[in-house]
C-alpha cells in the first residue's frame, strides 16, 4: 500500500517552481484582503498542483476513483440547512460565509481572532482524503486545505492542553434548519478532538474542493477533515477552536453516546445500534443502494498512519 502523506507537510515550493510558489502566496492575500471570489484565481492555481503531488513519491495516492463534484455538493449532512441530504444544496445560498474570522482559546499563550485571509496565507495543502460518513456511504474527495497544526501552532499552545474543541457558527437567518419549532439538534453545533489528533499531518482545515472555493453546503468557509474519522467529525462553517485540558462536548456523543463515540474512528468491527458498520456504499459510478458496496476498512485504511495514536486502548469501548 503506498503511503499517504510525508511525515511533515509538504511545502508548496517542493509541488511547484519556487516562482510560481510565492506567486501564488500573493495572490491568496490579494484575493482575501480585496473579498474576491477565490475560485477564479488562488484556489484555481493551487488546484493545479494536485495531479503533480499525487505523483511525487512519498505525496498522496489513494489510487481510487474520485466521487463526482455533483455528488459531493448535492449529497450532504449538515442540519444547519435541513436534516434531508439534498436540503443543504437547496438552501445554503443566503449563507455568506465572508467576512469570516475563527476565534482561538482556551490554553494557549496567543488567544485571538484570526481572519479568514490570514488563514489562507497559510501554505496550502493539496491532498486527496476518504471521507466515510456513520450512513455507511463513503466518497473520494480532493480537499483543499492546510493542516490544522499549523493554525494551532500559531496561537502557542500551553503544556497542559490536552483536546481542542470546535464551534459551528450560529447565524439562524441564514440557516433555515436553526430556526422554527422544530430543532434536530442543539445549537452551535460542537465537536472535539484529542491534541495528538489534532496536530496529527492528516487533519486538516480545508478551504475548498475540485479547485474551487468551499460551497457552502459542504461547510464553507473552512471545516475539518480528519480522514480517519466518520464524517459527523468534520464540523463545518467553524468559528471558534478551544484548547481545553478536559474532554470537549461532542454533538451527537452527548445525544446519543451508546450510537456516537467521541473518538469516531472508523471500526467495522463495532456496530451502529441501529445498522452494521462491516460495508458501505461508495457514492457515484455505481449507485446507491449496493451496487457499489465494499467492506469498510479500519481508520477507513489510514491504519498505517494513525493506528499508533491509539495504542493501549480499547477500540470497542472507546469508538
Amino acid at each position: 500500500m503506498p503511503r499517504r502523506y510525508r511525515p511533515l507537510p509538504i511545502p508548496g515550493s517542493e509541488i511547484t517552481s519556487e516562482n510560481a510558489y510565492f506567486k501564488r502566496r500573493d495572490l491568496l492575500r490579494l484575493t482575501a484582503a480585496g473579498g474576491v471570489t477565490l475560485a477564479a484565481t488562488s484556489i484555481a492555481m493551487a488546484a493545479q498542483d494536485l495531479a503533480a503531488l499525487a505523483a511525487k513519491p512519498g505525496g498522496f495516492d489513494p489510487g481510487e476513483e474520485l466521487t463526482p463534484e455533483l455528488d459531493v455538493t448535492s449529497y450532504n449532512n449538515f442540519y444547519e440547512f435541513g436534516t434531508g441530504k439534498a436540503d443543504p444544496a437547496a438552501k445554503a445560498g443566503d449563507f455568506k460565509p465572508r467576512p469570516w474570522s475563527v476565534m482561538i482559546d482556551g490554553l494557549v499563550n496567543k488567544p485571538g481572532e484570526v481572519d479568514l485571509e490570514d488563514m489562507l496565507a497559510l501554505e496550502l495543502e493539496e491532498r486527496i482524503y476518504r471521507m466515510r460518513c456513520v450512513e455507511a456511504w463513503s466518497m473520494v474527495i480532493p480537499w483543499i486545505g492546510f493542516p490544522l497544526s499549523a493554525l494551532i501552532a500559531k496561537a502557542e499552545p500551553l503544556g497542559s492542553a490536552k483536546y481542542v474543541a470546535f464551534e459551528t457558527v450560529v447565524r439562524p437567518e441564514e440557516m433555515p434548519g436553526q430556526r422554527g419549532a422544530f430543532q434536530p439538534l442543539p445549537w452551535p453545533y460542537v465537536e472535539g478532538l484529542r491534541l495528538d489528533e489534532a496536530l496529527h499531518p492528516l487533519t486538516i482545515l480545508s478551504v475548498g474542493l475540485y479547485g474551487k472555493v468551499l460551497p457552502n453546503q459542504n461547510g464553507a468557509p473552512v471545516r475539518l477533515v480528519v480522514p480517519w474519522k466518520y464524517g459527523f467529525k468534520g464540523i463545518k462553517s467553524i468559528v471558534r477552536i478551544t484548547l481545553t485540558e478536559e474532554q470537549p462536548i461532542s454533538t451527537w456523543n452527548k445525544l446519543a453516546p451508546n450510537e456516537y463515540g467521541f473518538y469516531a474512528n472508523v471500526n467495522p468491527e463495532v456496530d451502529h445500534p441501529r445498522w452494521s458498520q462491516a460495508n458501505e456504499n461508495r457514492i457515484g459510478g455505481g449507485g446507491f443502494f449496493g451496487s457499489n458496496k465494499r467492506p469498510t476498512l479500519p481508520f477507513n485504511g489510514y491504519g498505517e498512519e494513525v493506528a499508533a495514536l491509539y495504542d493501549g486502548m480499547d477500540l470497542r469501548t472507546n469508538f
